[in-house]
């Protein structure tokens, strides 16, 4: 008598995405990494566009001023960000920016988190990654950056969305920096916005 065989349940994995504000030549701040240059372009109608498709990618305290933060999260349940993007926030005071959301900061040199709300990954960055996109969850995870973390992360990352606004900076932080490879996405959408920004959005080619 033969074994009954079951069919096997496939398992889906999270996404990793790279949601990313960056210039028309590609970097998403000055040298240093400060994109202030980019925020006249957050206007009411891209704002309302942030609000309606993704609202957890807006930091705590800005949802809090807009009035917003009881807005369920869309895509997002977990982010992952750079120690210099997270310096940012900590400048201001602020050790949690990102409230709504489970908090990852990659850092070899920040020894202990400030908030209980943030976890550091210290090392092992891939494989803490690749076990967060395994987790059983109806949602994503939100790749904020910077460009090293974003490069040493090249190869999870299986979607990319770039908000491009309409300014050259020259020179400046890339999205990504990585030792040389293509890697090819796919475009899956393009809206365009009236004061000339554009979102596209890529999936990865696996």
């Amino acid at each position: 008598m033969f074994a009954r065989e079951y069919p096997r349940k496939e398992v889906v994995l999270r996404k990793l995405t790279y949601f990313i504000a960056c210039s028309i030549d590609g970097f998403i701040g000055d040298p240093d990494g400060d994109a202030s240059a980019m925020f006249p372009f957050v206007d009411e109608e891209f704002l309302d566009f942030l609000k309606a498709e993704h609202p957890e990618t807006i930091p705590t305290q800005g949802r809090r001023a807009l009035g917003i933060d009881d807005l369920p999260n869309k895509r997002f349940d977990t982010i992952v960000q750079g120690r210099a993007s997270y310096d940012l926030a900590l400048k201001e005071g602020v050790t949690s920016p990102y409230a709504h959301l489970r908090e990852y900061v990659a850092s070899r040199t920040l020894k202990e988190s400030p908030d209980p709300n943030v976890e550091i990954i210290a090392e092992d960055l891939v494989g803490r990654v690749r076990a967060l996109k395994a987790e059983d969850s109806a949602f994503d995870v939100y790749l904020c950056g910077g460009a090293r973390l974003a490069g040493e992360l090249v190869d999870e990352i299986d979607e990319l969305i770039i908000k491009t606004y309409p300014i050259v900076l020259g020179t400046g932080m890339p999205m990504f920096t990585s030792a040389f490879s293509v890697t090819q996405f796919a475009l899956e959408s393009v809206r365009g916005f009236g004061n000339g920004a554009v979102v596209r959005t890529y999936s990865r080619r696996r």
